[in-house]
């Protein structure tokens, strides 16, 4: 069984509509295998996938790779993934099936309060983030590189509580489809709407806003 740093926080039929997609995308992914596979959602929403058959191993191995684990056993300078749960003056709190406290001086990501840098690389809640585990933990320098490289992009517009199909569908729905490179997949409820060069990432928040119930954060370059 493998345990994926996906969480499913949505409830009734978002809940199930969110389910569905992650077995497809499961599918996806190992469908070239010789794997049976059994999916549920533990208590704290990860889910749990159970897998059977000959290439049993080859499909921890590829769903761990993509979505990251939830483990018991942390071993120090091991690179994990965890969800960003809250952040105070401190720092920022992560989920990976247990709380990890990454404090405000091993998050790498410049000046300002951890409420400010989550602000400024819209860091909407819940967004799968690596760390390394140690005394104390740290941001991991790829999260790191990833996020910089967003503020030297063109912007986005980050949400969380929503599929990447149903947010396509919200751009669309708002008339911006032409506006957007694409909408990339942050975790299995945040996404990253990629806007082109003349697209104004705030404008974009307003005009989508009224159409998602979720949070939505801008990166402005």
């Amino acid at each position: 069984m493998v345990v994926l740093a996906a969480k499913c926080y949505v409830d009734g039929d978002a809940r199930e509509r969110t389910l569905d997609s992650l077995s497809s995308m499961i599918a996806d992914d190992i469908g070239d295998l010789d794997v049976e596979s059994d999916m549920g959602l533990r208590e704290d929403g990860f889910p749990s996938v159970t897998l059977e058959g000959p290439d049993a191993t080859a499909a921890r191995n590829l769903l761990r790779s993509r979505w990251g684990e939830i483990t018991p056993h942390f071993e120090k300078g091991e690179t994990y993934v965890g969800t960003l749960e809250g952040w105070d003056d401190d720092g920022f709190v992560l989920d990976a099936g247990r709380e990890i406290r990454i404090p405000r001086g091993e998050l790498g990501l410049g000046q300002g309060t951890p409420e400010q840098i989550r602000t400024r690389f819209g860091l909407v809640q819940h967004t799968p983030l690596r760390f390394v585990y140690g005394d104390p933990p740290s941001l991991a320098a790829e999260t790191q590189d990833t996020l910089y490289e967003w503020t030297r992009g063109d912007g986005r517009l980050n949400v969380n509580s929503a599929t990447r199909a149903e947010v396509r569908a919200t751009v669309n729905r708002a008339g911006h489809a032409e506006d957007i490179v694409t909408v990339e997949r942050l975790g299995l409820l945040e996404q990253s709407i990629v806007c082109k060069p003349n697209t104004d990432p705030p404008g974009l928040l307003a005009s989508v806003g009224d159409y998602l119930r979720a949070e939505l954060l801008c990166v402005v370059p």
